[in-house]
């Protein structure tokens, strides 16, 4: 049997995501992929990546990378600010594109890129949502729904904890270097000012709604996205609490005979460091729920859990774990057949637009309900 392709990478952006995920997984997977060049705005990082993981090249300009003839796939892990300029120009450079999520933080910046995508021939873009490609998300878990014949309730939960206990303990020696050139942080500023903006068209920049935005494309994607493709689109927003460093919300939502449930939404970072991250989807006879572990330390397992009445009345609670493989080597697989062997993307740019308009919906009930 002949090998696989092996796709050539280019990453953009050396930081925690990278270190501490991406190029481990991908040396992991130096059957399908291979490494040739590194950027990140710290010459630093640049270079200790490329030391550490034997990358050949390193940089500080993304257009090095971006029209690199020796880079088939531009990997854009760094801050959201940046994703859709990247990305964007990547696209127009004929190059395929893997955006770590957020996709970004405002609907019309998600809207160039998928349209960017379009232009490109489509199917050129793929999001990275690790918790959906997860063998027990997948597979246990959806199967198991399924078999829910009305949806009462569900909860979509993500406490994390900080990252940097488990990324300490993670065994892969992360570095943060801040050799960063003069105006940097204006540059990103102004970034983050324009995408601001048109996440809150003709509001009041505050302090709250940056940090509201700026959580909502961290965990929020995660969860958000994997609530869409377990239950569907939301009806509405039934409510929303915004209580720094801890955001909550209440969608409605209709099961497929019809009837209404409510998902309540609710997730924060605290100082302890226990990972609390699952779905839960309650019916008449059966509940069902996934959780999830710190991805920061490889191999932790992803479990399905299931407790329902049985035939004689009787409590039954099953454990189920569908496969060891971490979510992100899973993810990275998946992307491999789909950009060398054309299997349809899941987590399209389309696709990832889908949390934004999500997002969209919450900011104007929080507004709605703050001016009562």
């Amino acid at each position: 049997m002949a090998a696989p392709a092996k796709l050539r990478v280019g990453i953009i952006g050396a930081g925690e995501v990278t270190q501490v995920i991406h190029l481990p997984v991908l040396s992991l997977l130096s059957h399908l992929y291979s490494v040739e060049t590194i950027c990140d705005i710290s010459r630093k990082n640049a270079e200790h990546c490329a030391a550490k993981f034997h990358i050949p090249k390193s940089c500080t300009d993304p257009n090095e990378v971006i029209n690199d003839p020796a880079v088939d796939v531009v990997f854009i892990l760094t801050s959201d600010e940046y994703h859709a300029p990247y990305t964007i120009s990547a696209l127009k450079a004929g190059k395929r594109v893997m955006i770590e999520k957020p996709l970004t933080l405002s609907l019309p910046s998600a809207q160039r890129i998928a349209e960017a995508d379009k232009a490109a021939g489509g199917s050129r873009v793929f999001v990275g949502y690790m918790r959906r490609y997860a063998p027990s998300f997948t597979q246990a878990f959806t199967r198991e729904i399924a078999s829910i014949p009305r949806i009462l309730y569900a909860r979509v939960r993500d406490f994390s904890g900080p990252n940097l206990q488990f990324v300490s303990q993670s065994g892969t020696f992360q570095v943060k270097n801040t050799d960063f050139p003069d105006g940097a942080a204006e540059e990103r500023e102004r970034l983050l000012g324009e995408l601001f903006a048109e996440a809150f068209p003709g509001k009041k920049i505050t302090e709250e709604r940056k940090k509201m935005c700026r959580f909502l494309g961290s965990l929020g994607s995660h969860d958000i996205s994997m609530m869409r493709e377990a239950l569907g689109f939301p009806e509405s927003v039934g409510g929303v609490s915004v209580n720094e460093p801890f955001y909550s919300a209440i969608f409605n939502f209709r099961n497929k005979t019809g009837e209404p449930f409510a998902v309540t939404y609710e997730s924060g970072i605290d100082a302890v460091p226990e990972f609390d991250a699952h779905l839960a989807v309650y019916g008449e006879n059966k509940r069902v729920s996934i959780h999830y572990d710190s991805p920061y330390v490889k191999g932790l397992p992803i479990k399905v859990r299931i407790e329902e009445l049985n035939e004689h009345g009787e409590i039954q609670s099953r454990e189920v774990l569908t496969s060891y493989e971490d979510a992100y080597t899973a993810e990275l697989k998946e992307m491999h057949a789909c950009f060398v062997d054309g299997k349809k993307i899941k987590t399209t740019p389309e696709d990832a637009l889908q949390d934004l308009q999500i997002f969209d919906m919450m900011y104007k009930k929080h507004d709605e309900t703050a001016s009562l």
